[in-house]
């Protein structure tokens, strides 16, 4: 009998299921279970067409506790995909390989995939994507929108198939040292970037003079003796009160809200 071999078109359906459902069925039981599951069924169903018992011992094998950062995590069912041909051809891989390999994805890939795409990626394309808008033009989040779409259709796909062409050896890529000091380097530069964003976008000046006569203002004499330290510690603030105090973004949002118009109201902003 002839080795099982996954047609492209499977594979590709696998691919779309998962970039379009992969939190369809999002809860805090399974968290992305179902959506790795409904990635999974057009393999399943090519592997096991006339096998209902394996058929249904794959639906139960990913239908178990799963959750990852899901544009990097994409190397996952294609990884899975890889596995299941390879068992169905009669290789040594149960259950508990194929679900290791999950659960040990699960960590660096998150990991890695938060590092990039919301601590550098994101806030790079926000970014130009202001500064294109300030003055009210669509060009702003038409470039948002498009080139992040691009990027991360062309990036899952080619980590999904790159997944499942180098099937279990791709796994060393993503564990150990290697996944500690990718995740790292991201999260510094992730740190940098932000930092440069709120230097250029965050501002903040006080209106307040020192002198009766005028020639004096708070914001003068600190500018000579720190440019910027009221944004800076406004930003610090922000963190503080977000990450250590839990306070919620809404919050933070309406109250400055309220204390800008506060203060330029009173003229001291």
């Amino acid at each position: 009998m002839a080795p099982k071999k996954l047609k492209k078109s499977t594979l590709f359906k696998s691919y779309l299921n998962w970039s379009f459902f992969h939190l369809a069925s999002l809860g805090f039981e399974r968290m992305e279970a179902f959506g790795f599951l409904h990635s999974m069924m057009p393999i399943i169903k090519e592997l096991y067409p006339d096998n209902k018992e394996e058929e249904l011992a794959a639906l139960k094998r990913h239908a178990v506790f799963y959750n990852v950062e899901p544009i990097l995590g994409t190397v996952v069912p294609g990884i899975v995909a890889a596995l299941e041909e390879n068992r169905a051809n009669g290789a040594k891989i149960d259950d508990a390989m194929i679900n290791g390999v999950k659960v040990g994805l699960m960590g660096p890939l998150s990991g890695i995939g938060d590092s990039f795409f919301q601590g550098l990626f994101t806030p790079i394309l926000l970014s130009i994507g202001i500064s294109l808008a300030v003055d009210g033009s669509p060009v702003g989040p038409i470039f948002y929108i498009i080139t992040a779409l691009t990027f991360i259709i062309f990036f899952s796909y080619f980590v999904y198939f790159r997944g499942y062409k180098l099937g279990i050896n791709s796994v060393g890529l993503f564990l150990g040292d290697n996944s500690k000091r990718v995740q790292e380097a991201f999260t510094v530069l992730g740190l940098i970037v932000t930092g440069a964003i709120g230097a250029k976008f965050v501002g903040l000046s006080l209106n307040i003079n020192i002198l009766s006569d005028g020639s004096v203002t708070v914001q003068t004499f600190l500018n000579n003796l720190f440019p910027n330290l009221l944004p800076l510690l406004l930003l610090v603030s922000t963190w503080y009160l977000r990450v250590k105090k839990q306070v919620k973004p809404t919050t933070l949002i309406i109250a400055y809200v309220i204390l800008a118009f506060l203060g330029v109201a009173a003229g001291i902003l």
